[in-house]
């Protein structure tokens, strides 16, 4: 077992319908779909998990939308493809807003820096329910971020940046988006 300590933490997630056209790279919803998107806001509310996790001298902030967000995305995909597509953007801006309201820094830098998976961080994810993947690559549930806690910087300090388009400038064409001035030449 790791050596941790864990605190819940309160967040207050909005829904930012221009975050949310920005991640599907839509124009407009049609009603139905807001609706159905109203209704598992709601619902994901009581299967959010956000906490501040400390070990050793490193905090975290780790949130995430349990196994139900999942199931929820995924019953979509066998009814509507278009419309799962817009659920699973949701989930996304669930988690994003959900972040913002906790560590507002990581809206205005645009990115949520991955740590470094630390043997103590592997092993208190897995004992708080959300486990990495078998190679420590990325966490085990589909609509989660880890990333520090309190704010420290952008793609400067994280771990995926070799391998984000964003980090290394190639985000172009991509579904992501580069806030201006965090352009890759501007840092």
């Amino acid at each position: 077992m790791a050596d941790y300590t864990s605190e819940n933490l309160e967040a207050k997630p909005y829904f930012d319908i221009e975050l949310l056209l920005q991640l599907s790279q839509e124009t407009r919803i049609d009603g139905a779909l807001m609706d159905k998107m109203s209704s598992l806001w709601e619902k994901w509310l009581n299967h959010l998990t956000v906490k501040k996790i400390k070990v050793g001298k490193i905090q975290y902030l780790a949130v995430w939308l349990d196994e139900e967000a999942e199931k929820d995305t995924d019953a979509a995909w066998d009814d509507s493809p278009s419309d799962a597509y817009m659920i699973t953007n949701l989930a996304q801006a669930f988690i994003m807003s959900s972040i913002y309201s906790v560590l507002p820094d990581v809206e205005t830098a645009g990115c949520a820096p991955a740590p470094r998976p630390t043997d103590g961080l592997v092993d208190a994810m897995e004992d708080l329910g959300c486990p990495y993947n078998d190679n420590a690559s990325a966490l085990s549930r589909r609509f989660a971020v880890l990333t520090f806690y309190p704010f420290k910087g952008a793609c400067d300090i994280c771990y995926l940046q070799p391998d984000c388009p964003k980090g290394n400038g190639q985000d172009q064409g991509s579904g992501s988006f580069t806030i201006p001035g965090f352009e890759a030449d501007t840092q």
